[in-house]
């Protein structure tokens, strides 16, 4: 039998994510995204587990942050026969991530002021 370390999410971690939530990010998305910066590198087993998402939330999560470009993966041979292991890492700094999400809602939230000011026109 073997052992293994299972990382799980501190209060900060929760906090952070949470946030993430908040401001319109995907709970899946915002878990995995915090679960990876606060290690080098994870299978989508690690992550499942750390995040307490099942397989195909993280599947889901892991596509959409690889289409972001914020994650890169690369395959492992598996211990046993089987499937290679996918193993992901974030492809940019947290900092650069969370800039990105704030040009993003930014531009959204600029959009939905002028979509505003447009309803005041039509009342004039």
């Amino acid at each position: 039998m073997r052992t293994e370390n299972v990382m799980y999410f501190t209060e900060k971690e929760e906090e952070f994510a949470n946030l993430l939530i908040e401001i319109g990010t995907k709970r899946n998305v915002a878990k995995a995204l915090v679960f990876l910066a606060n290690i080098p590198e994870a299978t989508s087993h690690e992550i499942e587990r750390g995040t307490d998402l099942r397989q195909p939330e993280v599947s889901i999560a892991m596509w959409h942050l690889m289409e972001q470009g914020w994650i890169k993966s690369r395959e492992s041979k598996a211990e046993s026969k089987g499937r290679p292991v996918k193993i992901y890492e974030l492809a940019k700094p947290i900092t650069e991530i969370l800039d990105s999400i704030e040009k993003k809602e930014e531009k959204e939230a600029n959009n939905q002021l002028v979509h505003i000011q447009k309803l005041r026109d039509y009342l004039r």
